[in-house]
C-alpha cells in the first residue's frame, strides 16, 4: 500500500462510465419497470454506492476511503444499451478513481443479475475513467 500520510488533503473527484448492451426488448422492460425483481435502475444505483464504499475491501492495496459523495446515473444508449455514469468525491490524500470504476462495475453486474432471466446475452463493456480532479497529478479528462 502506498504511504499517503505526507500528502495534503485536497478535494478529489472521479467520474467513470460503462455500458450494458442488451436486447431492445430487455431495455423496454427496464424502462417500463416490468421486471419481476423490481426497479432495475434504483437497485443498481444502491449497489453501485455500496460497492464504492467497499472498494478498499475488494481491491488489494486500495486505501479504504471515507467518501463524501457517490452519485450514479443511468440512461438508455440507443435502443439496446444502458450507459452508467458514477462520480465519487472526497476531501482526502488519495484519489477516488477506483471507487468510481467499482461503482460502475457493480451497477452493471446488478443490471445483468436483475435481467438475466430474460436476456442472458447481455454484455458489459467500456468501463472507463472519464475524468478526475485533485491531487498532485491534477486534472484528467478522457478525450473520446
Amino acid at each position: 500500500m502506498v504511504d499517503v500520510s505526507g500528502k495534503p488533503e485536497t478535494l478529489r473527484s472521479a467520474t467513470a462510465s460503462g455500458l450494458v448492451r442488451m436486447k431492445p426488448e430487455t431495455l423496454a422492460l427496464i424502462r417500463d419497470r416490468k421486471l419481476s425483481k423490481g426497479d432495475v435502475f434504483e437497485v443498481a444505483r444502491l449497489a453501485g454506492i455500496l460497492a464504492a464504499k467497499r472498494t478498499g475491501d475488494l481491491i488489494p492495496l486500495c486505501h479504504p476511503l471515507g467518501l463524501d459523495a457517490v452519485e450514479l446515473h443511468f440512461e438508455p444508449f440507443g435502443d439496446d444499451a444502458v450507459r452508467i455514469e458514477a462520480t465519487a468525491r472526497l476531501v482526502g490524500r488519495t484519489g477516488v478513481e477506483m471507487e468510481a470504476m467499482t461503482a460502475v462495475s457493480v451497477a452493471a453486474l446488478t443490471i445483468y443479475d436483475m435481467c438475466k432471466a430474460v436476456d442472458r446475452g447481455m454484455v458489459i463493456e467500456q468501463i472507463v475513467l472519464e475524468a478526475k480532479s485533485g491531487g498532485r497529478s491534477g486534472t484528467y479528462q478522457r478525450l473520446e
